[in-house]
């Protein structure tokens, strides 16, 4: 059995924003992700990994004080696991300076400037949401 994605119809349904994405695509749980929202969503897994996303967008690059300062909600685990996890997906990339003490920058990199309308489509419902509450 495979999980439907949020949006999409199965073939031959009634059509849809996500109708061209096949079945073959829907994996079970578990498995490597084939469907393009699961790809996406395992890039940014975690509950803090857009934020900090967010936040590389609004800058450009950081270091691990400014976004720690950014995000003070965040322990310092749970930034490094982010930083670990958006370098692997190569969102940013880990820029050491030679020296003592070693200085480094976390750059944006094309992939991560592409997520910027999945981020500003999340801020814009978040927004539409927030205001609609009162």
């Amino acid at each position: 059995m495979t999980h439907q994605t949020v949006g999409h119809t199965r073939s031959g349904g009634s059509g849809g924003p996500l109708a061209d994405c096949p079945d073959s695509a829907l994996v079970p749980p578990g498995h490597e992700p084939r469907c393009p929202v699961d790809i996406t969503l395992a890039a940014l897994a975690g509950r803090w990994t857009p934020l900090v996303l967010r936040e590389f967008l609004r800058r450009g690059e950081a270091t691990y004080s400014e976004l720690s300062a950014a995000l003070p909600a965040l322990s310092d685990k749970v930034l490094s696991d982010r930083l670990a996890q958006l370098t692997s997906a190569a969102i940013v990339e880990r820029h050491r300076t030679p020296g003592w003490p070693p200085r480094v920058r976390y750059i944006l990199t094309a992939q991560g400037r592409a997520l910027e309308p999945v981020v500003r489509s999340l801020w814009e419902w978040g927004a539409a949401r927030r205001d609609a509450a009162g």
